[in-house]
């Protein structure tokens, strides 16, 4: 059975090139290995990661990623059963968020996707996959 989440986590210092860089590199080689394909919009001291693949391959990741120590305040915003995957070519695509941004301007200006549904927040990154905002990562 394949499944989706959706979470939602505060970066612990700041959100640099090389944190980006490290936390993506770990992402698609264990991602391509263990068949899990999704994406990490980070930016504003939050990270928004949508992960899909089997039940049992996510579970796991998402565990490291609760005990990963880079971003505290984990919350699990959505998760649903899937038969079809929305991002199955990247392991790991990432879409980095400006002040300007929608995900962060939204229809009001101090958005919170801690408070938002996680089905509202899952269609917002569906928004600016679709917008080409992403950085296409190689195929999973």
């Amino acid at each position: 059975m394949q499944i989706r989440v959706l979470y939602v986590s505060r970066a612990v210092g700041p959100q640099t090139s090389t944190m980006t860089a490290s936390i993506l590199s770990t992402a698609r080689e264990h991602n391509r290995a263990s068949g899990i394909t999704g994406v990490l919009c980070h930016g504003q001291g939050l990270y928004l990661q949508v992960l899909e693949g089997e039940r049992s391959a996510v579970n796991a990741c998402y565990a490291r990623i609760v005990a990963d120590r880079r971003h505290r305040d984990v919350e699990l915003l959505h998760l649903e059963e899937i038969t079809e995957r929305r991002y199955p070519e990247w392991s790991m695509a990432h879409v980095s968020l400006s002040d300007n941004d929608p995900m962060i301007m939204m229809q009001h200006p101090k958005f919170d996707p801690y408070s938002a549904s996680g089905g509202f927040v899952l269609q917002l990154v569906d928004k600016l996959v679709e917008a080409g905002r992403r950085i296409d990562m190689p195929p999973a």
